[in-house]
């Protein structure tokens, strides 16, 4: 498990912090006291990065060591840079309900032998598990999409012991789409030049046999 090593701030040094390499944030939990806290911002970047929100972590420096997910993380709109971040301090044997990212795996016959498209149609489910049983990803195997009739459904995820997919059954994972070719574009008709010289020509021969006294001044 990833841990983070955590300080106790005292609120409204936010701005101090950053310019010090750190970065503000907040513990709570369902039977833990919303806590001001500062974290390392580099520590807090790669535990981030390999953690995200569905992974548990473990949060020391604030008495005993805490079991907590990252719920929440705002970011620098420009730099990208995150400048705070809420923990939630889990319930030792309490299950949890996070979102987990899926990862899809295999080759799809459906892909490489028809020339389909293969349409993601959920990238996470809401799974439930006691903290040490989450998963950081569940993988989803494409192999199954053997034609364009073929789908996967959340019932065909395998996942670990101790997970349970909160999604409906027969919600649809991923199937493959048929790739229809473009509509070839038709060419305009060619215009006859010498059939619109012609019809100029006689108007013209036309305009020559009238009597001059019909034509107007």
């Amino acid at each position: 498990m990833l841990t983070l090593k955590v300080e106790k701030r005292v609120p409204g040094t936010g701005k101090t912090l950053r310019t010090g390499g750190k970065m503000p944030a907040v513990l709570y939990g369902h039977k833990e006291v919303s806590t001001p806290i500062s974290i390392s911002l580099m520590d807090f970047k790669k535990v981030w990065k390999e953690a995200g929100e569905s992974s548990v972590i473990s949060l020391s420096g604030v008495g005993e060591e805490k079991e907590a997910l990252i719920h929440d993380v705002d970011f620098e709109p420009i730099t990208g840079e995150p400048r705070h971040a809420d923990f939630y301090i889990i319930e030792k044997g309490r299950k949890v309900q996070v979102k987990v990212p899926l990862n899809f795996i295999g080759v799809a016959p459906a892909v490489k032998e028809m020339g389909g498209i293969l349409v993601k149609v959920i990238h996470e489910v809401e799974v439930e598990a006691i903290p040490k049983d989450l998963p950081h990803e569940i993988e989803v195997n494409i192999s199954k999409l053997e034609n364009f009739e073929s789908k996967i459904e959340v019932k065909d995820i395998i996942v670990p012991t101790g997970v349970k997919i909160l999604a409906k059954p027969d919600e649809v994972v991923a199937l493959v789409s048929e790739a229809k070719e473009e509509e070839l574009e038709v060419a305009p008709e060619a215009v006859d030049l010498s059939a619109i010289e012609v019809e100029k020509r006689g108007k013209e021969e036309e305009a020559a046999t009238v009597p001059e006294e019909d034509v107007k001044e």
